[in-house]
């Protein structure tokens, strides 16, 4: 009776596997797992798992990517095309690159509104707020360099904005950009610094940041709702529910990613060209509304927008645990929701105006290309003269853009002795169409 209690009590000890029996990892496993949520599980509190997958798919698909990344200018642009052009899977593992990316801009970009919105900033969890924010403008800094690897004329040009914009800093700016540029033009050592911080010093510094935010969240607990009452009445472990959860989340947004590369792939511009002042950049989508901002700012207030700007909105976030002593509920936060609302109305208003704007400069770049067709049908070639090529018998347009406005070019198509005396110049008689498109031609002949 003795021995079979013996052997039943034995049976009744779990087996440890053979990592288990070594390293202890239960206890480990129980600390991560059964970490109570106050309030339950909820779908609300998937976006810092999301933001964490897409860092790990960012990490593994660049380690591939640099496999076959060559970072200098005379080869940079060749290595990309041949990864998407060449290299089995290889625009499928850019694309998840590239798609990725946004995705992890998006997830860190929700996670911190959650966490501002839920008040979870305050006491005792500044220090996780403080490298949640440091954590976002990693993020933020990864785009920056990676945008620039491809080597083609959008990365160039929108780096050259870039890196001027931080060249506006008062007093420090010129040192600032002749350090990220590594000397006083973009060139070889540029693309070698970003192609170093982007591989090496930024994922390290990541590392660093995850670790630390998730030492600080074992060690002070997740908030919960907002609702003091409602966190205190309910607590829910880790483990099963917003496992399950974050799992479901993270499967959906990968498998629209997966879709994206499949479907869509990676941009690739023409090469990059340094002489091609006339190319107009375009930052990625997260920048947009900083760009777009810019425009709008005259010449002599621009580094108010440049540095002026981003300087309040980076104090605001770091002082933002430390001001005001109210409750986490919305109601007793109004001035930081309604700093926060005004803010994303803003970044959405300017994000909206520059893809509109962008459309519009599309659809003017298409006019533009059929009336350079009209202009060679029209055989125009035969008397002006335009960056050298044609004839010397009327004026040379190489830069009636700047000289002339539309009204005026209209006007003198269609009876050119009436707007010049004496001209020699027989009038075109075309539809309206055929005339507004040689219009937006000529208008973009410009110094």
């Amino acid at each position: 009776m003795a021995d079979e209690r013996e052997h039943n009590a034995g049976a009744a000890v779990p087996r440890r596997g053979w990592l288990d029996e070594r390293l202890n990892l239960a206890p480990l496993l129980r600390r991560l797992l059964e970490e109570p949520i106050p309030g339950g599980a909820s779908w609300i509190y998937i976006f810092g798992s999301v933001t964490l997958f897409f860092f790990v798919n960012q990490a593994l698909t660049g380690m591939f990517l640099a496999l076959y990344y060559a970072p200098a200018p005379e080869s940079a642009y060749a290595s990309v095309r041949f990864i998407q052009e060449s290299v089995a899977l290889g625009s499928f593992v850019r694309g998840l690159h590239h798609w990725g990316a946004s995705a992890m801009m998006v997830a860190i970009g929700l996670h911190i509104l959650q966490t501002y919105l839920y008040g979870a900033y305050k006491p005792p969890r500044e220090p996780m707020w403080t490298i949640g924010v440091v954590l976002l403008f990693l993020t933020l800094a990864f785009g920056f360099t990676g945008y620039l690897l491809p080597w083609d004329q959008r990365a160039y040009w929108a780096t050259q904005v870039g890196v001027n914009m931080i060249g506006t800093v008062p007093v420090v700016g010129e040192t600032l950009a002749r350090v990220v540029r590594g000397g006083d033009v973009m060139g070889a050592l540029t693309l070698s610094r970003f192609f170093a911080v982007h591989v090496l010093f930024l994922p390290a510094a990541i590392v660093l940041g995850i670790a630390l935010h998730l030492f600080i969240l074992r060690r002070v607990g997740p908030a919960g709702p907002f609702d003091e009452e409602r966190a205190r009445a309910r607590r829910e472990p880790f483990y099963p529910r917003q496992v399950f959860m974050d799992a479901v989340a993270i499967l959906v947004v990968f498998l629209a990613v997966v879709g994206l590369a499949s479907s869509l792939p990676s941009p690739l511009a023409d090469p990059a060209d340094p002489s091609a002042s006339s190319f107009v950049p375009k930052p990625e989508w997260y920048f947009l509304f900083f760009y777009q901002l810019l425009k709008y700012v005259p010449g002599r207030w621009e580094s108010l927008a440049t540095v002026g700007f981003p300087v309040v909105v980076i104090v605001f976030l770091f002082a933002l645990p430390f001001l005001g002593k109210r409750g986490r509920r919305p109601a007793q936060r109004p001035v930081a929701i309604g700093a926060g609302l005004l803010f994303l109305t803003a970044v959405f208003f300017l994000i909206a105006e520059s893809i509109r704007q962008d459309r519009l400069l599309a659809a003017g770049d298409q006019r533009a290309e059929r009336g350079k067709a009209i202009y060679q049908q029209l055989g125009c070639v035969g008397c002006h003269r335009i960056h050298g090529m044609g004839g010397a018998v009327g004026p040379d347009l190489s830069y009636v853009g700047d000289a002339r406005d539309r009204d005026w070019l209209i006007r003198h198509f269609r009876d050119p002795q009436a707007v010049v005396p004496g001209s020699v110049m027989p009038r075109i008689n075309a539809p309206d169409e055929d005339l507004d498109a040689l219009t937006a031609y000529l208008l973009t002949l410009k110094k």
